[in-house]
């Protein structure tokens, strides 16, 4: 199920321009994936230490439709969606809060779960599974 995690965009975010600096765009998705994570009952500090394992992110995409600005309210819609036993994708949608609401970007990034010591990939953990296959 598709999750909305609400911000503003701060002065830290842009670049010189005055416009959020691209790989921001990243961050911001980043900090929506770990929000919805949260509201879902993963607790990521203990998920880790108790699975063994971590879920790096093996690719990413992003387009930019427009800019955003200082100040900028967004809503960014987090969708999860298998790819593997061991892999999912995340796709995100940023938009700026209207009237009327705008989309300013789409990402995209895929992850995959491995050992944290072996480095070797392993299915991902059930409660983690159940979250990206209820999106």
């Amino acid at each position: 199920m598709p999750f909305s995690h609400f911000r503003t965009v701060r002065f830290a975010d842009t670049d010189a321009a005055g416009v959020v600096f691209f790989a921001n765009y990243l961050a911001i998705c980043h900090e929506a994936y770990e929000e919805a994570l949260a509201v879902a009952g993963l607790d990521l500090k203990s998920f880790f230490a108790a699975h063994a394992v971590v879920v790096p992110i093996a690719r990413s995409e992003a387009a930019y439709l427009r800019p955003l600005h200082p100040g900028d309210k967004l809503r960014v819609v987090v969708t999860p969606a298998a790819l593997t036993a061991d892999s999912f994708a995340l796709s995100f949608e940023i938009f700026r809060v209207g009237p009327p609401e705008k989309l300013a970007a789409r990402a995209r990034t895929e992850h995959v779960c491995i050992a944290a010591a072996t480095r070797q990939r392993l299915p991902l953990p059930p409660v983690l599974a159940a979250w990206v296959n209820a999106g």
